[in-house]
């Protein structure tokens, strides 16, 4: 990591200006003491400028090799849709820079393998942004799962839908853009089983294709050698509950609703009252302050979301999708 001309802070570049890069650059600007936001990168000079203007970032590039080559950067936040984030990325881990992609990780596997190898080979820092991870809730339930409060776990169930409707050149339809409803939303659930039963063995999933070709409601299943299974769906035309569950042979852990942003869940054990948990809310703040944490202690990967972890999502997902026939452009 470069040094900051000003000691203690971790300087940002943000690369793309959509909505999650907002959400992302207001909740960086409250971490005053930590991170300073000190440029922003767009295909377009007038909607990085825009984007520079509405944050106060002192500098706004209309190309993305621009932002990486900013000897004032130390780490740059991807936020472009997933059918960039390989190009992206890739540019800015080439340059030196530290950075944080967007989920999907990247489209496909081959991509998400090329840019670990990057980031390792050069000793650079490289995270997911999967938010989920890092949110208080979901560390209390890894660790009580971890501790045995459920047993061991025999079933995962979640889902994440949006009842739409999306214009077929909505970027949530466009083949181009790796649309459709796996990679923008079923990454939550299958995130969520792989954190608590890792890779899978053996994978199904059945989908409604739109005429564009991408994933509009889809259903996958899968299961583990150690006999547990996990339900997981995902949909463009629906919007479901976004509720979890995991069940143990000795209890169970339920979401009630907002499973990848939850701020409470109940624990129910056999022979006890259900105990709810609660948590400080869910915020982006926290993955960016585990990038930061990771950075000033040197470290190349993080344990919340480790590299290792995003690549056997990522097969996972290229499973789903080899299964509902789902090519994006460049795919063979």
């Amino acid at each position: 990591m470069a040094h900051s001309e000003k000691p203690g802070k971790i300087r940002w570049g943000i690369l793309a200006t959509g909505g999650i890069a907002a959400a992302f650059t207001a909740e960086l600007l409250e971490l005053k003491e930590d991170a300073e936001v000190v440029a922003v990168a767009s295909r377009g000079e007038a909607s990085a400028k825009a984007f520079a203007e509405r944050f106060g970032i002192p500098r706004a590039y209309g190309s993305w090799t621009e932002l990486a080559d900013d000897p004032e950067v130390d780490v740059v936040y991807v936020a472009t849709p997933h059918s960039a984030h390989r190009v992206a990325a890739g540019l800015c881990l080439s340059a030196g820079k530290a950075v944080l992609c967007e989920k999907s990780f990247t489209v496909n596997a081959v991509e998400a393998r090329e840019l670990v190898e990057l980031a390792r080979g050069r000793g650079s820092f490289l995270m997911e942004a999967m938010w989920m991870y890092c949110n208080p809730a979901i560390r209390r339930l890894d660790a009580l799962v971890r501790d045995g409060a459920i047993g061991e776990v025999r079933a995962v169930h979640a889902d994440f839908g949006l009842s739409g409707p999306f214009e077929p050149t909505h970027r949530l339809r466009d083949p181009a853009q790796a649309g459709g409803a796996l990679l923008d939303l079923g990454v939550y659930p299958v995130s969520f089983a792989h954190l608590l039963l890792g890779e899978p063995d053996e994978v199904q999933a059945w989908a409604r294709l739109t005429e564009e070709g991408v994933d509009a409601n889809t259903g996958i299943l899968l299961g583990y050698d150690s006999g547990a299974v996990a339900v997981l769906s995902c949909s463009i035309t629906a919007g479901t509950p976004t509720t979890a569950t995991v069940t143990g042979t000795t209890g169970r852990i339920e979401f009630p609703h907002g499973f990848f942003h939850a701020d409470r869940f109940v624990l129910h054990r056999e022979g006890h009252d259900p105990e709810e948990f609660t948590a400080p809310a869910a915020s982006l703040r926290y993955e960016a302050e585990e990038v930061m944490r990771c950075l000033r202690a040197g470290e190349p990967e993080s344990p919340l979301v480790p590299l290792d972890g995003s690549l056997a999502v990522m097969r996972t997902l290229d499973t789903v999708r080899d299964r509902i026939g789902v090519r994006y452009a460049g795919e063979a």
